[in-house]
């Protein structure tokens, strides 16, 4: 079974910075992706970022240029640095792993942004 914990939510002023943290139970070079989606109230799951197994990264475009995603291998963690923080970013972060169409989800974060 495998595990995915989130960590480092919190509530920040508009223009602040969080680093989101997923630890996963297994080696993080077992999966095609890990990476971020975040739900707010009312609204569906999105794709926030992704890094592959190869260490190519996606963003998903409004947060291109604040986000950044990265790992480490030897923690099997993998990292959301978000920067520039804005209300619209107020969602629940959930930390994902695939192997092909299996999906691995985490329990999610809050990140709550104020104006």
């Amino acid at each position: 079974q495998v595990q995915l914990v989130e960590s480092g939510g919190g509530l920040v002023q508009s223009g602040g910075s969080l680093k989101l943290s997923c630890k996963v139970s297994e080696n993080i070079f077992n999966f095609n992706n890990v990476g971020w989606h975040r739900q707010a109230p009312g609204q569906t799951r999105d794709f926030v970022a992704a890094i592959n197994v190869g260490g190519v990264t996606r963003y998903e475009d409004s947060v291109k240029g604040r986000f950044t995603i990265s790992r480490d291998g030897a923690k099997n963690t993998v990292y959301l640095q978000m920067n520039d923080l804005k209300p619209e970013d107020t969602a629940v972060y959930y930390c994902y792993s695939n192997i092909l169409s299996r999906h691995y989800w985490g329990q999610g974060t809050q990140v709550t942004v104020s104006s």
